[in-house]
């Protein structure tokens, strides 16, 4: 047998168990909005908000980003798709010239590996929805 088709068998293998089923898909995405803290929506979705006043960022999953404000405010961030290692990580890092973060803003999932920072995976922002926390 030829032992090239030998190294190429299990490719095909390797591409099927990397695929996943949509309806798999959905529901990690569902579990991983679940997971952040219940929230009532406050108001209509923004495609920018102001860096300068971004008091704190707190990485809810590896889809949800919640910004706290200066003043009280918080906007969620629901990522486009899930952005591998950031909610292991739970924290960001990213770059810009203006002082806004807008829809589409390519964040990095910032990693600590033997005491240093690493830029981890890029993934983009979704719209900066207005919400308060539930009272519990």
């Amino acid at each position: 047998m030829n032992p090239r088709l030998l190294a190429l068998a299990p490719l095909p293998l390797l591409l099927t168990a990397c695929a996943q089923d949509p309806a798999a898909q959905a529901a990690r995405a569902q579990a991983e909005l679940d997971a952040a803290p219940a929230a009532t929506v406050k108001g209509p979705g923004q495609n920018c908000i102001s860096r300068s006043q971004v008091r704190n960022t707190v990485v809810r999953s590896d889809r949800v980003i919640d910004f706290e404000m200066q003043g009280g405010k918080v906007y969620r961030s629901t990522l486009k798709s899930s952005c591998p290692g950031l909610g292991f990580d739970r924290a960001i890092t990213y770059e810009t010239s203006i002082d806004q973060l807008c829809t589409q803003q390519i964040v990095y999932a910032l990693r600590t590996t033997g005491g240093n920072l690493q830029r981890g995976a890029g993934c983009s922002l979704g719209e900066f929805v207005p919400i308060e926390y539930a009272k519990e």
